[in-house]
């Protein structure tokens, strides 16, 4: 337990850090992508206004910024037969992006009920204007309780949980894979090293990919994603 809580303030102070930079170094063109974005998908994702309550296991609420989405896609390419989740995925922002640019079918994991019900309300905006086939799962559940379909192949973790949890999902994962045998890819942002030295101790996974986030990998080096590929 005491470990646990130790991981989960150092994870916090280097996102404070970090975000300080974000904050500063995001330029205006940047502001525009999240104003542009939202109203291209007719959503609602800022991160403003909202209070989570926060545990030594679920870490708070932060949208990834578009800015910061569309460096991990320039480089990282999903297709339209993929199953992309995102756990801990707020108010919908990655899933109806992902949806939007490679019609990939998307399932958002949300234990928070007031996030839930904001992109209940944004995938209903999306989807009538949307010219796609509707694609989107949404569920409020924990982590750890997902039941990992024979579909999902690409799983998204912004720092969601602690690694106790990571594990169990990882292990979710692993038991879909044994029954339904596929290629999986976990995409880390933000990698917290006990996520890495799980993966990589413990698992059968090997990192393909490594994808640095411009103007701040070369202040903060956590400002990256590691893709982690599992072949079957």
């Amino acid at each position: 337990m005491f470990q646990g809580l130790v991981q989960y303030f150092n994870y916090r102070e280097l996102r404070l850090r970090s975000n300080y930079l974000i904050n500063k170094r995001l330029t205006r063109k940047g502001s525009i992508m999240h104003k542009n974005y939202d109203n291209l998908l007719y959503i609602k994702t800022s991160n403003t206004g909202i209070y989570i309550e926060e545990s030594p296991h679920y870490h708070h609420y932060e949208a990834t910024p578009y800015t910061i989405i569309h460096t991990l896609f320039e480089e990282y390419k999903l297709q339209r037969t993929d199953g992309f989740v995102d756990f801990g995925s707020g108010k919908g922002r990655l899933l109806f992006y992902v949806h939007h640019l490679f019609g990939s079918s998307v399932t958002g994991i949300e234990m928070n009920e007031h996030l839930y019900n904001k992109t209940l309300r944004n995938k209903k905006n999306y989807l009538k204007h949307a010219k796609k086939k509707d694609a989107i799962q949404l569920e409020w559940c924990l982590a750890e309780k997902y039941s990992v379909k024979e579909t999902d192949n690409v799983f998204y973790f912004f720092n969601p949980f602690s690694v106790q949890i990571f594990m169990k999902v990882i292990n979710n994962i692993l038991d879909s894979v044994k029954k339904y045998p596929r290629r999986i890819d976990l995409i880390l942002y933000y990698p917290s090293t006990v996520y890495i030295h799980y993966l990589e101790r413990n698992t059968s996974f090997k990192q393909l990919q490594e994808v640095r986030v411009p103007g701040l990998y070369h202040i903060n080096e956590n400002e990256r994603f590691l893709i982690y590929r599992l072949e079957n």
